[in-house]
């Protein structure tokens, strides 16, 4: 596979798994010990690692999350914690997450050392959010914490890559979002209001952004190798498969 096959093989699964921590109850069950709401943990344990930067920041990094829905969470999170606060606990759950479900999978060693060299291979430049999560140490090093961060980190890098992507091809983010598997509900769950531009015409524009993102991300990948590149895409696809039956 070249590296920007790995990319593309690579992408759903990263964005996927690179998620799941966030959808964990005890990661939900942080924010509220915290005193503060799901989405505001969501939003400010994102863009916290940007530290204190007012809301329109954040949104820009974000991109694909509306302005008013990310300055929601921003400020509501910023009234209890500063936002380093939150993304260092977001962090915290990400690897207890890595840990607990990740850490007891076959090869999850593996899994951490390819999926740490892509990272540490990728070009950070037009991606601050991905930028500053590199910078943060973990808390833990275990071999299943250090995977899920390295998921998490590879997602961010993705959806970086995607967003300059998608610029590029002359879209706005909600009109992405729109023209993606998910359309209408996909823009309402990124908090943007309707009423919404007609999708058929952003179809072939969303698709040559995809094709960009995979070729903006092969970098990170052309550091493994061929063969470890096809390793590393069979273990993301088995990991997956793992976790649906754990």
């Amino acid at each position: 596979m070249t590296p920007e096959q790995v990319a593309a093989a690579s992408k759903p699964v990263a964005l996927d798994l690179g998620d799941r921590f966030s959808r964990c109850p005890t990661t939900l069950r942080r924010a509220r010990l915290l005193g503060i709401s799901g989405w505001a943990f969501y939003i400010s344990g994102r863009a916290g690692a940007l530290g204190d930067v007012r809301a329109e920041t954040a949104a820009a990094a974000l991109g694909f999350i509306a302005p008013d829905a990310v300055a929601d969470g921003w400020d509501a999170a910023a009234r209890v914690l500063r936002p380093a606060e939150v993304a260092a606990a977001s962090l915290a759950e990400c690897c207890r997450w890595g840990a607990q479900r990740l850490g007891v999978l076959p090869g999850v060693e593996r899994l951490a050392g390819l999926v740490e060299r892509a990272v540490a291979a990728a070009d950070a430049s037009g991606m601050p959010l991905f930028a500053a999560w590199r910078a943060m140490p973990l808390p833990d090093l275990s071999p299943g914490a250090r995977s899920a961060a390295g998921l998490r980190l590879l997602r961010e890098h993705f959806t970086g890559a995607y967003l300059l992507a998608v610029r590029a091809a002359g879209m706005t983010p909600l009109e992405a979002v729109l023209a993606g598997p998910e359309g209408e509900a996909g823009a309402v769950a990124c908090g943007w209001p309707p009423p919404y531009p007609p999708v058929g015409p952003l179809v072939r524009r969303r698709l040559w952004a995809e094709a960009v993102t995979d070729r903006l991300a092969a970098p990170a990948f052309a550091a493994l190798g061929p063969a470890d590149g096809i390793d590393l895409v069979e273990l993301l696809h088995q990991t997956r498969a793992d976790l649906a039956v754990a």
